[in-house]
C-alpha cells in the first residue's frame, strides 16, 4: 500500500496575507485573537501523485493562517476501505475525497453543501456538474483530467511510426516494431486497481457511445451482460492481453512508479491507465523526452480512438467537522486566492477546475485539448460507478492477468459486483 503522511507544524509570529485571498479567509486571518486559537484540520485524500503539490499548498496557507495546522494523509490502493472504516467509526476526516458523479450520492450524508461558498462560483461548469446532487454542490476538484495512452514520440519516430495507431491491428503492428527495435512496448501499471478503471472506460464508451450512463445502469440492474457488447467482451480483453504480452515481465508488480520510470528512461514506449498527472515526474527523469498522447485503439473502427476528458475525483468537506468554518476558509482560499488559482498550473501541473485559470505547459494537456477540439471527447465513464465497484473490478482483472480467472469467469464476477455493490 502506498501511503504518505504529511504533518505541517510550526508557528509564524505575524500573519502574512497572500494577494487576492478570499474575503472570508482574509477576515478570519485578521480577526482579533484569531492567531491565538490553534486549529487542527485532518485532510485524508487519495491521489498520492499530488502529495508534494498539496504539501506546497498547505505550506502557503500556513502563511495566511499561522494558527491552522493541516494534518495531511494520502493513500491510493486501500482508500475506499480505509475511508469507510473512518466514517463508520465516527472519525470522519475534515476533508476527504471520493469519485465524482455517482459517488457524490454515496457520501451525501457526510459532506457539506458548498453551493453558497465562493469556491462554487469559481468552479468551471463541467466540473461543477459532476459534483452536484440536485442544486447542492458536495465536492470540489483537485484537477480536470485527460485520459488516454501516454507515449514516447521519439521511440515511435525511431522505429518509423509517424502517427499514433488508431486501430487495434495498427497498435499490434507498432508493438512488434517497437519490440524488434529493442524497446518494451508497454509498461502496464497492473498492480494498481485504479489503472483498470481508467482503461475500461474507453471501452465502455466504445460499447455505447451515446449513453454510457445508461449502459452502466443496465449492468447495475442486471439487464446487461459483457458478452452482448463486443467492445467489452472482446476488445477490452484483447487490449489487456496485448499489454501483458508486450509489457512488463511481472505485470502485477508494475505500479505507478514503474510506469513513470519505464517511460522516462526509454525502457517502455507506452504506459496504460495514465494521463496528464505523470508528465511532470517523467520530465524530471528526462527533460528532453518527446511526450505523445492519444486515445485507446479499440478495434478496427478508428473513430472510437478518443481521449476522455472530465473531473473524476471530488474533495469533500465533512458537514460535522468541529472546525467546519476553518475548513471552509481554507478551501475557499484555495479556489479564489491568487496563489490558490495559480497553484493548479504552476505547482500541481494539472488542468485547472476553476474558471479563468491558465493551463500548464504540458504536452498531454495541449495534445488533449487538440484532440477534443478536433474529434470531441469520450465520456467520463468512471463517474457512473463508485470506487467500491472500481476497486473490486480492478482486483478481478488482476486475477485475470494472473491466470486465476478465465475471461468468462472474470466477466461473470464483474457483472455480479456491479449488481451487489451498486444496485
Amino acid at each position: 500500500m502506498k501511503k504518505v503522511l504529511y504533518v505541517f507544524l510550526g508557528a509564524v509570529l505575524m500573519t502574512i496575507m497572500l494577494p487576492g485571498c478570499s474575503k472570508k479567509a482574509a477576515e478570519t486571518a485578521t480577526a482579533p485573537g484569531a492567531a491565538d486559537k490553534d486549529v487542527n484540520i485532518y485532510m485524508f485524500v487519495s491521489s498520492p501523485e499530488y502529495a508534494d503539490a498539496i504539501g506546497e499548498l498547505i505550506k502557503a496557507y500556513k502563511d495566511v493562517k499561522p494558527n491552522v495546522t493541516i494534518n495531511y494523509e494520502t493513500t491510493q490502493n486501500d482508500y475506499p476501505t480505509l475511508l469507510k472504516a473512518k466514517l463508520n467509526s465516527g472519525e470522519s476526516p475534515d476533508i476527504f475525497s471520493s469519485t465524482s458523479g455517482k459517488e457524490i450520492g454515496v457520501y451525501l450524508d457526510y459532506s457539506a453543501d458548498l453551493a453558497n461558498e465562493p469556491l462554487a462560483q469559481s468552479m468551471s461548469d463541467p466540473v461543477k456538474a459532476v459534483m452536484m446532487s440536485g442544486d447542492e454542490v458536495h465536492g470540489l476538484s483537485i484537477k480536470g483530467n485527460y485520459f488516454g495512452i501516454v507515449y514516447n514520440k521519439g521511440i515511435f519516430e525511431e522505429v518509423g511510426i509517424s502517427s499514433f495507431p488508431q486501430t487495434f491491428s495498427e497498435l499490434e503492428t507498432a508493438c512488434k516494431a517497437i519490440q524488434a527495435a529493442g524497446y518494451q512496448p508497454f509498461s502496464s501499471g497492473f498492480a494498481e486497481w485504479w489503472v483498470y478503471k481508467h482503461v475500461f472506460q474507453h471501452f465502455m464508451y466504445a460499447a455505447q457511445p451515446d449513453d454510457v450512463e445508461g449502459l452502466v445502469k443496465a449492468f447495475i440492474s442486471g439487464d446487461a451482460h459483457m458478452k452482448d457488447y463486443p467492445a467489452l467482451y472482446n476488445d477490452f480483453f484483447n487490449f489487456i492481453d496485448l499489454v501483458v504480452k508486450y509489457g512488463d515481465t511481472k505485470p502485477l508488480e508494475s505500479d505507478l512508479s514503474t510506469e513513470i520510470a519505464a517511460l522516462g528512461t526509454k525502457k517502455a514506449a507506452m504506459v496504460s491507465g495514465q494521463g496528464a498527472w505523470i508528465e511532470a515526474d517523467v520530465l524530471k527523469i528526462d527533460p528532453s523526452i518527446q511526450i505523445g498522447f492519444d486515445g485507446y485503439p479499440i478495434n478496427e473502427d478508428a473513430s472510437l480512438c478518443k481521449v476522455i476528458a472530465g473531473s473524476d475525483q471530488a474533495v469533500r468537506i465533512s458537514k460535522d467537522s468541529p472546525v467546519l468554518e476553518d475548513v471552509l476558509d481554507f478551501v475557499n482560499w484555495w479556489y479564489t486566492s491568487d496563489y490558490g488559482k495559480s497553484w493548479f498550473s504552476d505547482v500541481a501541473g494539472v488542468i485547472p477546475p476553476i474558471k479563468g485559470a491558465k493551463t500548464p505547459d504540458f504536452e498531454v494537456i495541449k495534445q488533449g485539448n487538440a484532440h477534443v477540439d478536433k474529434e470531441g471527447a469520450g465520456t467520463l465513464g468512471v463517474a457512473y460507478s463508485t470506487d467500491s465497484f472500481h476497486q473490486a473490478f480492478g482486483e478481478i482483472m488482476q486475477s485475470y492477468v494472473a491466470g486465476v480467472l478465465t475471461k468468462d469467469a472474470a466477466c461473470a464476477e464483474i457483472e455480479t459486483k456491479w449488481v451487489e455493490l451498486e444496485g
